[in-house]
């Protein structure tokens, strides 16, 4: 049987920039000492959630990908041999900006990015004001662990993505996201499981924790997990309230035994409805 140890990292707000890295730091070196082989963290994950507000000051959090965060990570990878999924803001050029996710493997190499897709505009969450819609379609990534894909948030709402990355052969996806008590509770623990489900294939869904009052009101639930290709969570949620670093075994195994079940890339490709009748 092949495993794969994976962890998530969820946490709350620091106060600055520098010292949330430093965070993520430790947090990376906390996952690899468990033995995690795979790291994604949590949405922007350097900064606060600003688009509670519309603010042109916060674009200052915005660095090419890759860049220095990015580049600095990637060394961390490289030292620790973890395979690493960084969420992060991104300029491509002045006033070009996305909300975006890089990959870096466990020997330090940047594999690539993905840019978040579907981009809310809603109170509390006023991602039109700081990002375009992600234009590189839905990359899966060759890592050590395996195939990696990566959607972002509110992404998770919308079918297309996770399709076309089971069919691009993803063995693990992750969702990094920050979303609000209240908001979107019924359905954190209903649509990445079925999307588990209907994919065939991993999902490490992360959650950032606790109330970021300079920003606004949003009260970020955590229960961060990894919901396994039958839709069973892989041991407990993470907490509600409190930073944790989630760290699972999956069984790598169980996606190919699932999908075989459900002759998956033979009845569910589009090009496998032809017509029943000759017109």
């Amino acid at each position: 049987m092949s495993t794969v140890r994976a962890a998530l990292v969820q946490t709350n707000w620091t106060g600055d920039k520098e010292t949330m890295i430093k965070a993520h730091e430790d947090y990376a070196r906390s996952a690899a000492e468990q033995g995690a082989k795979v790291v994604c963290f949590q949405e922007l994950f350097y900064g606060p959630y600003f688009c509670q507000l519309q603010d042109s000051k916060f674009y200052e959090y915005a660095e090419s990908v890759p860049g220095p965060t990015v580049d600095r990570f990637a060394a961390l990878a490289k030292e620790l041999g973890i395979v690493m999924i960084l969420p992060v803001y991104e300029q491509e050029q002045p006033g070009v900006l996305y909300n975006t996710a890089a990959v870096v493997d466990a020997d330090g190499t940047y594999l690539g990015k993905y840019r978040k897709h579907h981009i809310p505009h809603v109170n509390g969450f006023w991602e039109k004001f700081y990002f375009r819609p992600g234009n590189l379609g839905w990359p899966v990534f060759d890592t050590a662990v395996g195939r990696i894909g990566v959607y972002i948030c509110y992404d998770r709402h919308f079918p297309e993505g996770w399709r076309a990355l089971g069919l691009a052969g993803a063995e693990i996806v992750f969702n990094p996201s920050a979303t609000s008590r209240g908001l979107s509770n019924y359905l954190w623990k209903l649509e990445q499981p079925a999307s588990a489900v209907a994919n065939e294939y991993y999902i490490g869904a992360i959650n950032r924790v606790g109330i970021e009052a300079d920003y606004g009101d949003d009260d970020f639930y955590g229960t961060s997990y990894f919901v396994d290709p039958e839709g069973k969570f892989v041991g407990d949620v993470g907490s509600d309230t409190e930073p944790e670093v989630i760290v699972r075994d999956l069984d790598m195994d169980l996606i190919k035994v699932v999908r075989d079940r459900w002759a998956f890339y033979r009845d569910r490709r589009p090009d496998a409805y032809a017509p029943l009748v000759e017109p």
